[in-house]
């Protein structure tokens, strides 16, 4: 099993920690997608460090902008991430 873990917000890199550990414990293939809308260390980095999260397998550094372009900007930059490794996966769509 391969699971992707999409993160880009704050309350969605403290939702993911328990999730990464607990199927890193099992031995579960995972890759972390950072989105990059927090790109600065108080916005992100931090949470990393604090949390004990691995550093991101890949960043889509998305950056800045208003809803419309960082959304246009993640699913963009996602796509050719799911394409390339969409055989491997277990597809979970999660809050």
């Amino acid at each position: 099993m391969h699971v992707l873990h999409v993160v880009g917000a704050r309350p969605n890199f403290m939702k993911a920690t328990p999730v990464l550990r607990a199927l890193g414990r099992t031995g579960t293939r995972q890759t972390l997608v950072h989105t990059g809308q927090h790109y600065d260390a108080n916005m992100s980095e931090v949470f990393f460090r604090q949390l004990e999260m691995p550093e991101p397998d890949i960043n889509l550094g998305v950056g800045s902008g208003n809803y419309a372009q960082r959304t246009a900007q993640i699913m963009a930059r996602f796509e050719p991430v799911v394409l390339e490794q969409r055989r491997t996966l277990c597809w979970f769509m999660g809050m």
